[in-house]
């Protein structure tokens, strides 16, 4: 097995409350190494961190890890099934959500 598939599952699986659930995928093409990540929808939150910080640090490690081995690594992870996209999410405004308390 790769290291930095290695460095990622260790790191992953140490954030998350189902590790047997880490999958992660190795290609490598043109532009370097593609991991991808999958984990269990319920750890999603984990491995993103607020305002994604926690995935922006892991991809920095990865980067990191990348260098030592003269490969550029990149780190793709998997929407959960079922969820909507990102950019197709609607969140309710704040006078929406007084409406739901009933304020």
């Amino acid at each position: 097995m790769e290291s930095d598939v290695t460095f990622l599952e260790y790191v992953v699986k140490g954030l998350v409350d189902n590790p047997n659930d880490v999958k992660v995928a190795r290609t490598v093409d043109e532009m370097g190494v593609l991991l991808t990540l999958s984990v269990n929808p319920a750890d999603m939150g984990k491995v993103i961190g607020r305002m994604g910080n926690t995935a922006k640090a892991i991809r920095t490690l990865l980067r990191v890890v990348g260098m030592k081995n003269n490969a550029r690594v990149n780190l793709k992870i998997n929407e959960p099934e079922g969820a909507a996209p990102r950019a197709m999410r609607t969140d309710k405004t704040v006078d929406e959500s007084l409406e739901d308390l009933k304020i």
